[in-house]
């Protein structure tokens, strides 16, 4: 598995590295080299920087969670009708069966697959009982979060859904955004996008209408949280002020909190109906289908590693600069010379690697002399 996520990361770091070209400046420096061997007045000696992991997609490494665990539907089986067209009951869901089961892990798997594979719910036909489904990603590890996070609904996106996060490894959530058809009416909050946010109001929780409002089934499937455009507020539109935005998250610790997370949860209150009211007579439309759920980021490693291994269902930093644990947070013993910190990003390209250093002790004092 270490091997396998390495290549991984490599071949996915290409593409990054070839899409920066075409895109980016280069002098942005993309830190995936902690030291390099520079010769001195004094010889041959390491120079440290500070290094990062390359980003990769998450949920090849997480561990999902439904609540209700029951919530996935096929058992016993059952008949679903189309959300657009109430006459068309054709599509069965069984759980007994490959090719009409739909399991979790089908939110993860590869997509462009024909027909289209995905995770489904149990129809809502307890209405009017709410529909309720916690959908829990957790990673057993912090990840900071590189693009946007980016979910994919089969049979219309939610009428009112809320996306939490936990930086606890789940002890407690606070919620990333809330979005609602209507989100005065479903959360008592005035309706926002991303676009209303500055520099100031970033680390704002808004209520966005954007990704429920408006019906065309066919078309508007996906739902967004926007990384990229909260980046965009302190390094411009196209990304170009990367020092504008690095110097605020070595400096601005809750906006760095704000985009590392342990685990994520989407709470779906809501879903589709295609209309202003609810067919009582025809429950079996109404439901949640997800086909796709992208997480792009990197393991958070404190600017003191550039990989990050996958074992035994685990991932964990492989630290340098003298540090050590899960995220690089602390120093080695005998590298405790000076107080551990984490690395910087600036000055740009190379960041500082604020290594541990060697401890001098009174018996190596002496020997020494």
């Amino acid at each position: 598995m270490r091997f396998h996520f390495a290549l991984t990361l490599q071949a996915l770091w290409t593409g990054v590295c070839q899409a920066a070209v075409q895109h980016y400046p280069a002098a942005w420096g993309h830190y995936d080299v902690c030291k390099s061997q520079v010769y001195s007045d004094e010889g041959l000696t390491w120079d440290y920087m500070a290094c990062q992991p390359e980003a990769a997609d998450m949920t090849q490494y997480l561990k999902v969670t439904l609540d209700p665990p029951n919530i996935t539907c096929g058992d016993p089986p059952e008949t679903y009708c189309a959300l657009e067209n109430p006459y068309m009951c054709n599509n069965e869901c069984d759980a007994t069966t490959e090719e009409l089961a739909h399991p979790p892990e089908l939110m993860f798997d590869i997509e462009g697959r024909n027909p289209t594979t995905f995770w489904q719910s149990t129809s809502w036909k307890k209405y009017p009982k709410a529909l309720l489904v916690n959908i829990t990603l957790s990673w057993n590890k912090t990840i900071e979060l590189t693009d946007d996070i980016i979910l994919t609904f089969e049979s219309g996106r939610p009428e009112q859904m809320v996306l939490e996060k936990s930086l606890d490894y789940g002890r407690s959530w606070q919620p990333y955004q809330f979005y609602a058809t209507d989100c005065l009416d479903a959360f008592t909050m005035e309706p926002k996008t991303v676009q209303d946010l500055s520099q100031d109001t970033l680390l704002d929780i808004i209520c966005t209408e954007d990704y429920s409002r408006g019906y065309v089934w066919k078309y508007d499937k996906t739902v967004r949280f926007e990384i990229k455009d909260r980046f965009a507020l302190f390094a411009g539109p196209r990304l170009h002020n990367m020092a504008s935005l690095y110097g605020q998250l070595d400096t601005t610790k809750n906006l760095r909190d704000f985009f590392t997370i342990t685990d994520l949860r989407i709470r779906l209150l809501r879903p589709a109906t295609g209309a202003t009211t609810v067919d009582e007579n025809n429950l079996s439309r109404y439901f949640y289908a997800i086909s796709d759920i992208k997480v792009q980021g990197r393991c958070k490693c404190n600017l003191h590693a550039n990989s990050c291994v996958y074992d035994k269902e685990k991932l964990s930093c492989e630290c340098e600069h003298n540090t050590t644990g899960p995220d690089c947070g602390r120093c080695k013993r005998n590298y405790q010379g000076r107080a551990w910190s984490a690395g910087s990003y600036l000055p740009i390209p190379k960041g500082t690697a604020n290594i541990c250093e060697y401890t001098q002790t009174h018996t190596t004092d002496m020997l020494s002399n």
